[in-house]
Formats: structure tokens, sequence, C-alpha cells
């Protein structure tokens, strides 16, 4: 009785319907939602150098402004109001200088809880904040609906409520593709369990699918990738994985969805350097091999959006941290961004009367508004459907693509 219930939870594990096995076209958008858990601190990614009251509010782990000094403690400039933290000079800002790199400051939810937890699964739902909620659709699953996107994946170890819904999706972590492997013997236990059964057709896919996932990430592919892409990053954590996940939306994948987590930064933040600064490089490193990975034909018709449940306080605590804020700064990256300056969507000077309760970021650009105007452009959908995906929402158009 334990063996069957064993081979019927790996049965379970296999059935990835929705992601089925086709020769997809190459000439397809592509989207990825970068999740980071913990509410990342904006002000120190995109920095306000224009602010005196940042500096201000920041006397200790504030990025210093642009100088006509070499300064590798300062920001990068992106105009008079903005800069980038340092630790990104090497992987995002030279996307930005290309023009595949833009910024949306005051972004997020209306969701003023401050809980991780429930804001993270507010976002995720992309439903209306007042009256009941329906904790079994997510936007992304919506989405999925709309395009058709048999080609969709999370690379989670379990489905993130984003992806729950109607459409079935699959998941796969990428971070030990080891596990994905199934060895014969259970493979053949596990079919027989299901022969002439409803459930054959999704376990064989499922099968099918983790034998291609094993396939394209096995160590020599990996080691060839390397030899390939000679400037390549090397390979390390997150960057690792994104550069899994930039193969796989080169070929089939071309709706997804990863988490980031370690972004609660309440003590020992820092500022040019630290905590907060080496997760940027890692971050940055990844999501610059994504580009990397699909090739410049390819990356034109991607889009990366990287949220966060919400910002962090504008002004730093007593441990040279920052506590749970509000408004956040989204990032969003892909080779055909119509924004060319890097900065975009509704903005206000900061002073402490503009903060949101004297405290945050105000949020002046709605997350499902924002998504609504980006993919209303990048995949053509009509309001009809974007009512379906975020009902009850209004779209902004910000020419994002």
């Amino acid at each position: 009785m334990q063996r069957r219930h064993l081979l019927q939870a790996t049965a379970a594990s296999l059935m990835l319907p929705g992601a089925r096995l086709f020769a997809a076209g190459e000439n397809r958008p592509r989207f990825l939602l970068v999740f980071l858990r913990g509410g990342y601190d904006a002000a120190n990614l995109l920095v306000p150098t224009g602010s005196s009251f940042y500096y201000e509010s920041r006397p200790k782990i504030a990025i210093a402004k642009p100088g006509s000094e070499p300064n590798a403690e300062a920001a990068l400039p992106i105009n008079a109001d903005w800069g980038l933290h340092p630790a990104l000079k090497d992987s995002l800002y030279p996307l930005l200088q290309a023009g595949q790199a833009t910024f949306i400051p005051f972004a997020g939810t209306d969701d003023l809880s401050r809980s991780h937890f429930e804001t993270q699964d507010s976002i995720e739902l992309g439903q209306n904040l007042a009256g009941q909620r329906d904790f079994q659709s997510g936007f992304m699953n919506r989405l999925a609906a709309e395009i058709g996107a048999r080609g969709a994946i999370s690379f989670t170890d379990q489905l993130p409520i984003t992806f729950r819904g109607n459409t079935k999706i699959g998941n796969a972590a990428l971070r030990d593709n080891a596990k994905l492997a199934v060895d014969a013997k259970t493979r053949k236990l596990v079919s027989s369990m299901y022969q002439e059964q409803p459930l054959s057709a999704q376990v064989e896919e499922g099968f099918a699918l983790r034998e291609e996932l094993v396939r394209e990430l096995s160590p020599e592919r990996m080691k060839e990738m390397d030899a390939s892409g000679r400037n390549a990053i090397s390979a390390k954590g997150f960057e690792l994985e994104a550069r899994r996940i930039g193969k796989l939306m080169r070929g089939r994948f071309s709706l997804g969805f990863i988490d980031v987590g370690g972004w609660d930064t309440h003590v020992g933040q820092g500022g040019a350097t630290g905590t907060l600064a080496t997760r940027f490089e890692e971050l940055g490193r990844g999501l610059a091999a994504i580009s990397s990975e699909l090739g410049p034909e390819l990356w034109k018709q991607t889009t990366v959006m990287v949220i966060s449940e919400f910002g962090r306080t504008f002004r730093e605590n007593g441990n040279r941290g920052t506590d749970h804020g509000h408004g956040s700064t989204y990032w969003l990256l892909g080779g055909s961004l119509a924004n060319k300056g890097g900065v975009a969507g509704e903005q206000v000077q900061l002073s402490a009367k503009t903060l949101n309760q004297g405290r945050d970021y105000p949020v002046l650009n709605e997350y499902r508004s924002v998504l609504g105007g980006l993919w209303q452009r990048q995949f053509g959908l009509s309001d009809e459907a974007i009512a379906r995906v975020f009902p009850g929402a209004t779209v902004r158009d910000l020419g994002l693509v």
C-alpha cells in the first residue's frame, strides 16, 4: 500500500497539463515575471539622486550622487532625478544604456496591510481588494487562458498562486535539475498504474517533459553553453537558474514565473556595498544572462518584469536598515522597449508631504494598470480580455513597448 501511494505521488508530480510538447515557433511574444519576495528597498535601487530629502532621510545607507570624478560607490546616472545602484554597473546598466531597461517608480498595489503574505497573495490574485476573492484564480493563469499559452510554466517548487486556475500550468524548479529525472523502473510502474485510464496521457506528457528538461539542462549541455558563450558570466546561484530559464524560454516556453527570496532588510542593509548590494549584483547578473541566452532576435520579442510585494520605508531605521513600506519600483527589461529614457510612469517630487502616510512611496502606478497596458501592446489583448485578466482594473498605457 505504501509503495502504491509513493507511485501515485510520483505520478501527480509528473502531470504537467498545459506544458505540452509542441513545436513552438520562434516568432511569438514571451513574458517572464520575476517576484522578489520580502519587499526590496526600491529607493536604493532606483536612487532619487535629485532629492535632498533622500539624503537627509538616509544619512548612513544612501547611495552617493554621480559626480564629475569616477566613484565606484556612486549611483550610475540615468537623468537629473534618478540614478541606478552601482552594483548593476556590469549587468543591467549596459541594457539601460541600450534602451533595453526601464524602471517604473511609485508602483505597486493599493493594499496597505504591509504584510508580506497578505500583499503577495493580493498581487498574485490580481483581483479587486474589495469583496470576496477567489484564491484559486491567479492573474497569470487568466493571462495564459487569454493568449493560449500552452507553453506556460512556473520555475518553482510549488505552483504559485498567480498560476492557479482553470488553465492547467506545470511547474518545475531548476535549482537541482537532477530531481527532474525519473528512473526507468519507476516510469514503467507508474505508466502501468495509469494504463487505459483518463490520466494516462497526462502522466506520459509529464514523463516526456521532465526527460526533455533533464536533457536540455544536463551538465554536458551546460558546458556546451559555457563554451559557446565565450564572455558569458560564470554561473552560480540565481544566475545559473536564470540561464536555464533563458534557455527554456528560447524553446517551447513563452510565459514564465520565478520568485527570488531574501529581500526583507530590516538590519544591516548596507548602501553601495553590503547585503542588499550583493543581492542586487546577483540578481542583475542573472537577468542579464537571460538576455544573453535568448540572443538578440528573441530578446526583441521578450519582456521581463521584476516586482515585489511592497517597497521599504523612505527613512532608514536605527539598525541601518529599512522597514515594511508601500510603493516600490518595478523593472522592465526587453529588446524592444519603446521608452528609452530609463524611467517611466507617473512620478512625484519627493518630500515629507508627498510620502504615503509620511513614511514611504505612494502608489501612483497601480500594477494591474501597468501590466494591462503592457500586455495590450505586447500580446494585442482587447479591453475585454484585459478585463478578464484584471477585473475592475483601469488600464494605463505607459508606452513601454
